[in-house]
């Protein structure tokens, strides 16, 4: 009890740590995409930045179109020359160490990591600043681990302690911190891993608020907030239905268009620079364009003052946002598909409010009975984007709330986003997250499952038959046996009391075609044999079989083997995968100790 509780203590000093990092992180990256912000599109120092408001047209006139591009070639750089891994949107990266690397993170990637999206997203490019927080604060949770040289799990939890940490600084979102680290990087439920990202969240959200205020991240009108999200009943409830079929398409064409555009990049001549350049050269044709014939540039950076300005009821004409989501979606493409560093938060939240506000608006002009606002369909739009390409369906329902503090929506949040995550899901397994992994052909866990059969006596969980012979039987004397049982028995060989082997019943079943009656059952018997006790439980048993490199275990009332009669239970590796899932367990379960 002792040692557990120096070991709470200090995971949970190590947890404020993570937190004051990852929010101070949040805190400094704020700061570095204001100065690059200013630096590319005016030629100052300053971090003067409000992200719920459209950028001023820059000075330097169609020039514009070339700040992506200087952007692109120091990104490049960046990437090439110090930290590969700080390439894309971060998360994959994140996952990747969770799940293959032990929790090992470099350390030059949490700095390459902030310098990198930093000037992506300062130059222009469509992407978020979410992605890159959360590496920020898995880097400095694995290399706090390392630092202190505590065990496997430890240092798996510190990591989601950062990435959680992040996410909240990043929104002012704590709930939705814990449950952004429980659904996408924890890899044990419990309460020694629960409550170190609760407090990491907790500090990181409390240095947030004490630097942005304690405020949503969008500002809702009072007569949204007041405005009943189902006034029209059924026909309300299900526009919000067909909304999230629609974002859970939508959420599908997004994660493949990121791979698809990374592919076409891949497969172009050149190397890595005029790739890059090649992309984020479009996006600034883009910029430009939309600057001279809708008044802002819109889809540069992360996208905020356009959502707020759907929210405030000011961009509501069904035709432009529905664009804008098109064309959010083909810039975030460019960007990180030609090599950019950034995250993906942002502009699923982007995509799903301009969505959601076209759907309002085709809805109002198809159905002028239909009570329903844009800003909500923009809220709900959100959601369920946000939770049908990342996978993470809850923490997206309460982040939302708590980035808009619009407790009216909550019952078509739950429903819409419980549909798009469906559709996505039926059209494609992978998420915008577990998709570059896979392709990679690394297979990520799909939930993380309580194996509660592994804790149960292994003799009353698997009821396999058995039969002890002489070792001089031969297999048609196990043949005739078989008659009598419905399923293959197991045959336990015996000489003079001690234990010969042991013959699996899949070695019966395939003896039957082609081998001879008088065959002898030495011959087909397995003699490296485990002997165990009879009330092992599952897990152990496991361990055991895999310590002594042993396919086949029988079980004897106190592990030792004296007589035939000693015998209570044979079990073999088959049964084990047969009865209890096992296959499913090793390719999916983590043991929650090193």
């Amino acid at each position: 009890m002792v040692r557990e509780a120096r070991i709470e203590a200090g995971m949970a000093l190590m947890a404020v740590a993570v937190g004051v990092v990852a929010g101070f992180g949040a805190l400094a990256f704020r700061a570095l995409i204001a100065v690059f912000h200013n630096l590319f599109f005016f030629g100052r120092f300053s971090t003067a930045f409000d992200a719920l408001k459209h950028a001023e047209a820059s000075t330097w006139g169609a020039w514009i179109i070339a700040v992506p591009i200087v952007g692109a070639l120091i990104v490049t750089f960046l990437v090439k020359t110090f930290a590969p891994e700080a390439k894309g949107h971060g998360v994959p990266e994140v996952i990747d160490a969770v799940h293959f690397k032990r929790g090992f993170i470099r350390a030059p990637v949490a700095l390459i990591k902030a310098l990198a999206s930093s000037i992506s997203i300062g130059s222009g490019g469509a992407v978020g600043r979410e992605g890159p927080i959360i590496q920020i604060g898995a880097t400095f949770g694995s290399m706090l681990a390392r630092w202190t040289r505590i065990p496997e799990w430890q240092r798996l939890a510190l990591i989601a302690c950062g990435g959680g940490a992040g996410i909240a600084a990043t929104f002012n979102t704590p709930i939705g911190g814990v449950l952004f680290a429980t659904e996408i990087l924890l890899v044990e439920i419990s309460a020694r891993t629960l409550i170190p990202v609760m407090i990491a969240t907790g500090t990181a959200s409390l240095i947030g608020r004490a630097f942005f205020g304690d405020h949503p991240s969008f500002i809702l009108p009072p007569l949204v907030l007041d405005h009943p999200v189902l006034g029209s009943g059924m026909p309300a409830l299900a526009a919000y239905v067909v909304l999230g079929l629609l974002t859970g398409v939508a959420a599908m064409a997004f994660t493949r268009s990121i791979y698809w555009f990374e592919d076409l990049f891949q497969r172009m001549p050149g190397n890595d620079y005029l790739r890059h350049v090649i992309g984020m050269a479009i996006v600034g044709v883009m910029m430009y364009l939309l600057l001279q014939h809708a008044g802002h540039y819109y889809v540069e950076g992360v996208g905020y003052a356009t959502i707020q300005d759907i929210l405030n009821g000011g961009l509501t004409a069904g035709g432009l946002v529905l664009l804008l989501a098109v064309l959010k979606l083909l810039a975030t493409s460019l960007t990180l598909g030609s090599g950019a560093s950034g995250g993906v938060f942002s502009p699923a939240l982007f995509i799903g409010a301009t969505l959601g506000a076209a759907f309002a608006a085709g809805l109002h002009v198809l159905f002028p009975g239909v009570d329903i606002s844009p800003a909500t369909t923009a809220v709900i739009g959100m959601a369920c984007m946000v939770g049908a390409s990342t996978g993470a369906a809850v923490t997206a329902v309460v982040m939302i709330f708590e980035m808009t503090r619009d407790y009216h929506a909550i019952i078509p949040l739950i429903i819409s986003v419980s549909v798009a995550y469906s559709v996505r899901r039926l059209l494609m397994v992978d998420t915008i997250y577990t998709m570059k992994l896979s392709r990679r052909g690394q297979r990520i866990p799909v939930a993380i499952q309580s194996q509660l059969y592994l804790a149960r006596r292994a003799l009353e969980f698997i009821r396999a038959p058995f039969t002890c012979l002489d070792a001089d039987a031969t297999l048609g004397m196990a043949l005739d046996l078989r008659r009598g049982h419905y399923r293959t028995p197991r045959v336990v060989l015996v000489e003079n009391g001690r234990l010969v082997g042991v013959v699996p019943a899949r070695i019966l079943r395939a003896a039957r075609r082609g081998l001879e009656r008088d065959l002898p059952l030495r011959d087909l018997a397995d003699t490296h044999v485990a002997v165990v006790q009879s009330d092992i439980r599952v897990f152990d048993l496991i361990a055991a079989l895999r310590q002594q490199q042993c396919r086949n275990a029988i079980m004897t009332r106190d592990g030792a083997m004296e007589n035939a009669g000693s015998v209570v239970g044979v079990v073999t590796w088959e049964d084990l995968v047969e009865n209890t899932n096992l296959s499913d367990y090793l390719d999916h379960g983590r043991t929650s100790d090193t």
